[in-house]
């Protein structure tokens, strides 16, 4: 990887110039950001809030949080479900509100992320330039890695829906930021009150929220299924997150509607998009299959297993010897699974091509599938029971 860094260019005379700032993007992070640390305690000591506007504070966070996370994200940026038109109307109100900017330009940011994620000179939001540049430094200065490029998103530029928020954007945002908390105080009788704690406080703690999953979700937390990029599972980041916190799972699996994978994993937006299913609203949920999952997470475990080996250099010690042919055993075992789920697999495509099985979740080859499966969880359990031995 390259580490030189579009942060800085040349002036004719060999100094370094930084990225030319971005006044918009500075400008509103420093104000909203001020008024949220002066105004909105100064009102509480002057006035006080009602219950009614902390109620509407936590109702519009969730609905921005959940917009980003459901609708920019999965929906639009992953392709990982489609929508019914009316989820998709509140995912833009929401989502416009969050104020980080268009789908189109949010979307197609996050598809070159994943794609060159860690890239010094391609990811825009690349860990590996620092917390602040990840978390919000790539957004205030015109880095080469941030400027828009819109030809990765021809999908999403043949909804009509998405074009009109793109085109019409700032008036939109305008209206949302302000005319919504506006009117839901004037609602509850509570204008000044809602305006400084769902209008103000609620965006900037929206906005860091989101930042949080490009800077600590790469560098906090564990790597349960891939080492291959920065990116980090870690539950205190996913219940603040809305469920976005288990980030190793996801850039392994990006197009899977889920990030908590687990059922007692928090993920609140997996929740709404499952539940929604039921009611025909949201439809043709992906989702990684199993066997996949497990093949990562034992990967992983062999790959620690024998770094763990590595460190013992006793090699004529008889308990270290057990435990390296233990592991080569559940290696064999592990690359003949694999081969068994390819065959099985292929051999349930010919009949499915042959019509042989109508039903295939009842057929015999889907139970191997699900045996197999079930042998590599077992396989997990005794990989972990080596390597607290190895530890």
């Amino acid at each position: 990887m390259s580490k030189t860094t579009p942060a800085v260019t040349s002036q004719p005379g060999g100094a370094p110039e930084k990225a030319p700032r971005i006044w918009s993007t500075t400008l509103m992070f420093v104000m909203t950001l001020a008024v949220a640390l002066v105004a909105v305690p100064w009102y509480a000591i002057t006035h006080g809030y009602s219950v009614g506007a902390w109620v509407l504070f936590v109702v519009f966070l969730y609905a921005n949080g959940m917009s980003i996370t459901g609708g920019y994200h999965r929906l639009w940026a992953h392709k990982s479900y489609d929508a019914h038109w009316s989820l998709r109307v509140i995912y833009l109100i929401f989502g416009t509100m969050a104020l980080q900017n268009s789908v189109f330009i949010w979307a197609s940011g996050h598809r070159v992320h994943h794609l060159n994620v860690d890239d010094e000179d391609k990811d825009p939001y690349s860990i590996r330039r620092g917390f602040w540049f990840a978390h919000i430094g790539w957004m205030m200065r015109e880095y080469e890695s941030g400027k828009p490029n819109l030809t990765n998103i021809p999908d999403l530029k043949r909804d009509p829906m998405l074009a009109f928020q793109h085109r019409f954007y700032l008036p939109l945002a305008l209206a949302t930021n302000f005319g919504l908390p506006l009117l839901a105080g004037w609602a509850i009788g509570d204008v000044w009150g809602t305006f400084w704690l769902a209008g103000v406080l609620r965006l900037v703690v929206s906005h860091h929220v989101t930042f949080f999953i490009n800077s600590l979700a790469h560098m906090w937390g564990s790597r349960p299924y891939t080492e291959e990029n920065t990116a980090r599972d870690n539950p205190v980041l996913a219940f603040f997150t809305y469920g976005e916190g288990y980030h190793n799972y996801h850039h392994i699996f990006a197009h899977d509607y889920r990030n908590g994978v687990r059922w007692w994993q928090w993920d609140p937006t997996k929740w709404l998009i499952a539940g929604l299913s039921y009611v025909g609203i949201t439809r043709r949920l992906k989702r990684t299959p199993g066997f996949q999952i497990q093949r990562a997470l034992l990967s992983m475990q062999f790959t620690r297993a024998q770094e763990k080996l590595a460190k013992h250099h006793q090699a004529g010690h008889s308990h270290i010897e057990q435990l390296r042919q233990r592991i080569a055993h559940e290696y064999e075992t592990f690359t003949a699974a694999l081969s068994e789920w390819a065959k099985v697999k292929e051999q349930w495509l010919e009949e499915k091509k042959r019509l042989v099985v109508e039903h295939w979740e009842h057929s015999q080859l889907q139970q191997r599938l699900l045996e197999i499966e079930a042998s590599l969880r077992m396989q997990r359990r005794r990989l972990r029971i080596i390597s607290a031995q190895l530890a």
